[in-house]
């Protein structure tokens, strides 16, 4: 019988990535993912509350010379360069940058509560600057710095995530859960991410000739405890009739950020069960 080896290309062990909003639902699934296939991990975040308990998680299976926590406001430009200088200072390179952090209005069930369901015309102004502070002049500044550092080392790889609401407008039916009371995704969270994929172009032919590559991947409906009503919506309006599973952007996250994608810039990759396909 022959043997089937996976091709080296594909491998991301050795490689150093940065991952912001490393400790909400997608960055914990690839960080570690990426612990597990022998990447250098920095794993970066505004929200201490959890990094302690992840450390822990972490220090029992991985070695100290893999991993790096770091607090990240990528809202603030002191914050952003002072992670920077700690991941040269320990590893020496940044070959990864994921664009993971932002603000996003979610619809599970412990964040609903907490979600402004105001109409467009009645939306606070307030809420639509932080989105902005954060998903677009966030993800610029960290992008800057991990430019600088990776000009230098004349390679690099920068992978934004995008959304569905990059591309395409939410359906508001969605969030219609037959209780009486109409639900919205915000406006703020749509302005906010659709400046990604054309962020991602932008990159992509400015630095195309400097060895560094940009591409974006856009998820779409991950579950993590939604209701029913909720998952309901979902799977009637999805063409693959159901939400995705965290483990299932484990795959395109590792193609984009390993040398398989080497001929790939400025390109959006649609992990959304084919939501924006109709």
């Amino acid at each position: 019988m022959k043997t089937y080896h996976t091709h080296n290309s594909l491998s991301i062990a050795g490689k150093v990535v940065l991952i912001t909003g490393a400790y909400g639902l997608i960055g914990q699934t690839i960080s570690f993912a990426f612990l597990e296939q022998g990447a250098m991990v920095i794993m970066a975040d505004i929200d201490e509350t959890k990094k302690s308990t992840l450390e822990n998680k972490i220090s029992k299976d991985f070695s100290d010379d893999q991993f790096l926590f770091q607090t990240l406001d990528i809202g603030n430009e002191k914050s952003c360069r002072n992670t920077m200088d700690a991941i040269i200072e320990k590893f020496g390179r940044l070959d990864v940058l994921i664009n993971n952090a932002g603000l996003d209005a979610k619809f599970d069930k412990d964040s609903t509560g907490k979600i402004n369901h105001s109409r467009f015309e009645n939306y606070p102004v307030d809420l639509l600057r932080e989105s902005v502070d954060i998903n677009l002049t966030g993800t610029i500044l960290i992008s800057q710095y991990a430019c600088k550092q990776m000009i230098k080392q004349k390679s690099g790889n920068i992978i934004n995530v995008a959304s569905t609401y990059s591309v395409v407008s939410p359906n508001q039916n969605l969030y219609d859960f037959g209780d009486g009371n109409q639900h919205f995704k915000p406006v703020d969270y749509v302005a906010s991410k659709s400046f990604v994929p054309n962020f991602t172009r932008y990159l992509a032919t400015f630095y195309a000739r400097e060895g560094i590559r940009c591409n974006a991947i856009m998820p779409h409906g991950i579950f993590n405890d939604h209701d029913d009503a909720f998952q309901k919506n979902f799977a009637h309006l999805s063409p693959i009739g159901r939400m995705c599973d965290r483990e299932e952007l484990i795959g395109p996250f590792t193609f984009l950020a390993s040398d398989a994608s080497s001929y790939m810039t400025g390109a959006l990759l649609s992990v959304d069960g084919g939501w924006t396909a109709w």
